[in-house]
């Protein structure tokens, strides 16, 4: 009999993670290129036009909520599937293999997810909260040239402190791990997987999983050392 739980068998659960891991990629591919936009070195200009219509527009505001409930149903699941498997096999044999069947990513994904939540948690604190105006002031950042609040000069703010500025780094480092096993992983659980065009899920999941990353982890750094102005 399949093993029930928060979603159901353990099946279900693999379909749960799939689809909402596929659902937190694409919400990635967006963040990415809107905070991307630092790097015109216009002040900013850009970079809070972008950021206004994502805080302003109605139907991303509604998919705020739903990318949290999806993120939060991804980290559960996650730690459940975890359990359960491990639960099946509870003898640990002294002399396993490990390496032979799985790459130790792959084997840590819930503490990689535990990492990358944790991470989230202080990004929302630094930014989303006083963006949306749930808890402190955007009053002190002014605006723009253009007359828009001055999220650029918020990011400044925070990335000015080094300990930030590692944080946030780990938790990229953390997120480029998850990938590289997630991607991949989250279409063979759909059943989308083929000899024909695996090979180009590999290489787009691997390249996915380092340059989104590697993008994330470039802000606050180039922030920090001055190189976006």
């Amino acid at each position: 009999m399949a093993r029930q739980g928060l979603f159901g068998s353990a099946l279900a659960k693999k379909y749960w993670m799939a689809l909402t891991g596929l659902f937190l990629i694409t919400f990635l591919v967006v963040h990415a290129a809107i905070n991307a936009m630092i790097f015109f070195n216009d002040g900013g200009v850009t970079f809070n036009k972008w950021a206004h219509f994502m805080g302003t527009n109605l139907i991303i505001r509604t998919m705020e909520i739903v990318l949290f409930a999806g993120l939060v149903l991804h980290v559960v699941d996650g730690i459940v599937l975890t359990a359960q498997n491990r639960a099946a096999r509870p003898v640990n044999y002294a002399f396993a293999k490990h390496n032979a069947n799985s790459r130790w990513y792959s084997r840590s994904m819930a503490i990689l997810g535990i990492l990358i939540l944790l991470f989230l948690v202080v990004h929302l604190a630094n930014f989303w909260v006083k963006t949306r105006h749930i808890a402190g002031s955007m009053e002190p950042y002014g605006v723009d040239a253009a007359g828009r609040e001055n999220l650029f000069a918020l990011m400044g703010d925070v990335f000015s402190y080094p300990l930030v500025v590692v944080v946030y780094v780990l938790g990229c480092f953390s997120l480029f791990w998850h990938l590289l096993h997630g991607f991949k992983s989250a279409f063979q659980s759909l059943g989308l997987n083929h000899r024909q065009y695996n090979g180009i899920i590999s290489f787009v999941g691997a390249a996915f999983s380092i340059v989104v990353p590697l993008l994330f982890a470039s802000m606050p750094v180039s922030m920090y050392l001055g190189w976006v102005k």
